[in-house]
């Protein structure tokens, strides 16, 4: 049993829940997203070198997410966006973190030296840096991502699931 039908159920109203549809909201979410999700990644890219970076741009593309979920109901965007997507996003952006700092090592370096990376050609450390941006920013979104669907989904179900 959901929050709605919890609430609806308590209050005797049995066919209606906390979710609306609303035509104007619906719209207005699909033809904002994408340009939210657009700033996220530029705000990500841009982190080396003006204010911003991947943590900031994790929060507005998890936010996008979070948006799309009020408007079309959080358990449709729960399915469409499943787990494995969420958990295949922060295993990629650790991937990246990793991969970058490890690279720096295996060059003569240390953890995350991008300096080390200029041997190789003469952009890399900008590439580098973006990189490892972007995997924090994927980090970032999965986690709030993660957490907004844990704490729509109640405590109550955690509990049931929990229980011997």
């Amino acid at each position: 049993m959901s929050a709605g039908d919890a609430n609806a159920a308590a209050s005797g109203d049995e066919g209606t829940g906390l979710y609306v549809e609303s035509t104007i909201i619906m719209t207005t979410v699909r033809l904002v997203a994408p340009f939210i999700l657009t700033f996220a990644l530029f705000i990500m890219f841009h982190g080396a070198d003006s204010p911003g970076g991947g943590f900031q741009g994790g929060v507005i593309a998890g936010s996008v997410v979070m948006m799309l979920a009020f408007a079309y109901g959080i358990d449709s965007t729960r399915q469409w966006l499943d787990v494995r997507i969420v958990s295949a996003l922060a295993s990629g952006g650790v991937f990246a973190f990793v991969g970058i700092g490890l690279g720096a090592m295996a060059l003569g370096g240390q953890f995350l030296q991008y300096s080390e990376f200029e041997a190789l050609f003469g952009h890399a450390i900008k590439y580098a840096i973006e990189l490892v941006e972007l995997g924090i920013g994927a980090i970032v979104a999965a986690v709030a991502i993660g957490l907004f669907f844990l704490l729509a989904a109640g405590f109550d179900d955690v509990a049931e699931e929990d229980s011997p």
